[in-house]
């Protein structure tokens, strides 16, 4: 698990979060939860829980929470392949997945690559669950989730890091697989438990509805009282979204005596 300091997020009311992030970064889209369950039952237990009616990729289904607003569930079944659900820990990594066979020559120039791209991705252990959801975060339907995910531009999102460097300062660290970049931020963030950024790929832009501008942070909900409060300080020293342009032929030096001391 993270080494970065983190809150408890018991007692911790989610809409006032997701509230405090939407003053400070003016997100557009909504922050979401991602929660694993051991039984299709278990998770069918969520209130006004939607099922798909057609095959779908993760990243539609994610999509669906955070541009639609709906709370849905799916299992492996529901996904259109081993390729989704392999990331969310509802398939295994079995030899086939492995061999990157479906993105060979597409993806990349041989078997060889796309195998190695395979075996570079960060997924959640086969065997523990069955079944998966997607909710609003501020919904609190998930209770809490296992992580939420945080859509927002470059500029919001350095400024979201900067919240959660504040204190406990910790250089983050991430990797880039490329396509299937699912796998760099929830596959990363369900398996380490650590903030994972990913630039989100080809598919989670034409099928998930990601804009060409928005960068992707999963990351355990206990952090986002940290990054919340780290965001207050900031604001308080003119550190604030968004960053209002200096120019590029102004003297510098009134404004970098006023931004770093």
């Amino acid at each position: 698990m993270s080494e970065v300091i983190a809150t408890d997020l018991e007692n911790t009311d989610l809409p006032e979060l997701v509230g405090g992030l939407n003053r400070y970064l003016r997100l557009r889209a909504t922050p979401v939860g991602m929660k694993l369950f051991a039984t299709e039952e278990e998770m069918m237990a969520i209130p006004r829980l939607r099922r798909p009616k057609a095959i779908h990729a993760t990243d539609q289904i994610v999509g669906q929470a955070c541009r639609n607003g709906w709370t849905v569930g799916i299992t492996a079944d529901d996904l259109v392949g081993a390729q989704c659900s392999t990331v969310i820990g509802l398939h295994p990594r079995s030899p086939e997945w492995l061999s990157g066979d479906r993105m060979a020559g597409v993806w990349y120039a041989d078997r060889e690559n796309a195998g190695a791209h395979q075996e570079a991705m960060d997924v959640v252990p086969f065997g523990t669950y069955q079944a998966m959801a997607v909710s609003p975060l501020a919904s609190g339907r998930l209770n809490p989730p296992d992580i939420c995910l945080i859509y927002a531009t470059p500029a919001q999102m350095i400024l979201f890091i900067n919240g959660l460097q504040w204190t406990g300062y910790k250089k983050l660290e991430w990797g880039c697989v490329g396509e299937s970049a699912c796998a760099d931020s929830w596959g990363r963030a369900l398996a380490t438990g650590e903030p994972s950024l990913s630039i989100p790929c080809f598919a989670e832009r034409r099928y998930g509805g990601v804009m060409e501008d928005e960068l992707l942070m999963a990351l355990p909900p206990r952090f986002l009282p940290k990054i919340l409060a780290g965001l207050e300080a900031l604001s308080r020293n003119g550190l604030r979204y968004p960053i209002a342009p200096y120019g590029v032929n102004n003297d510098v030096r009134a404004g970098m005596g006023v931004s770093y001391g």
